[in-house]
């Protein structure tokens, strides 16, 4: 395979080049982690009960405590956005959980995978902002004082369109930075040596997800807020 720094066996390609494909790998395991959800999420709510147990338990407090999380910060308004922001963390971790597993890869190893995730929450929180205030938006960038209004413009804008590049390049420096890691112990020594830092590495991804989540949070918080 090349490259030094990618798993040394990667299934899910090898079965794509056999078959005569070659679609590049963060599109396979966007695919594969898109199908896992959609079927785990099948499969919760095929028989739900009024006792949650087993999925529908796991799933409704994870998804549950981040509600919840989100309408302390946003108030009700969070209520209206709360799919999107569950549906990106829920993508993302799994995305991050998968570059774990021997022989796979993470989708979000990939720039092509987190820009447009990034791009879309700038596109996500300027529509909210456009759709509760109009042209009155604008004063969102335009700072507290009449006086520094120019000024103040020209930074909110620059700081908002750095915004997707944050979000970009934070989750795929972090989740490459971890697989680099993950080969070079594989490589020094296959399985005592990655056993302990699984851990690590799992609460990592976690937090990852989660820092994502919560940078949209506050994205889409200003947007939803009066303007100073």
């Amino acid at each position: 395979m090349a490259g030094g720094l990618d798993h040394p066996v990667i299934f899910l390609e090898l079965a794509a080049k056999s078959a005569g494909l070659h679609i590049p790998n963060e599109v396979l395991f966007t695919w594969l982690t898109m199908a896992i959800l959609i079927v785990l999420g099948l499969v919760t709510t095929r028989n739900m009960q009024m006792v949650p147990g087993g999925l529908q338990n796991f799933f409704e407090f994870m998804i549950g405590g981040l509600e919840n999380f989100t309408v302390e910060n946003m108030g009700e308004d969070g209520r209206r956005v709360f799919p999107v922001l569950c549906g990106l963390f829920i993508f993302i971790l799994a995305c991050n959980f998968m570059g774990l597993i021997p022989g796979f890869d993470s989708a979000t190893n990939s720039l092509n995978t987190n820009a447009p995730m990034a791009l879309f929450v700038f596109v996500y929180y300027n529509y909210w902002g456009l759709r509760n205030w109009g042209p009155g938006y604008i004063k969102h960038f335009m700072g507290p004082m009449p006086a520094l209004a120019p000024m103040m413009l020209i930074l909110e804008i620059i700081s908002h369109l750095a915004r997707p590049l944050s979000l970009t390049l934070r989750l795929f420096g972090n989740i490459r930075g971890e697989e680099i890691v993950l080969i070079l112990l594989f490589m020094l020594a296959p399985v005592i040596s990655t056993i302990p830092i699984y851990f690590l590495f799992g609460l990592s991804d976690f937090i990852q997800a989660f820092v994502f989540f919560m940078l949209t949070l506050v994205y889409l918080k200003g947007a939803f807020e009066h303007a100073h």
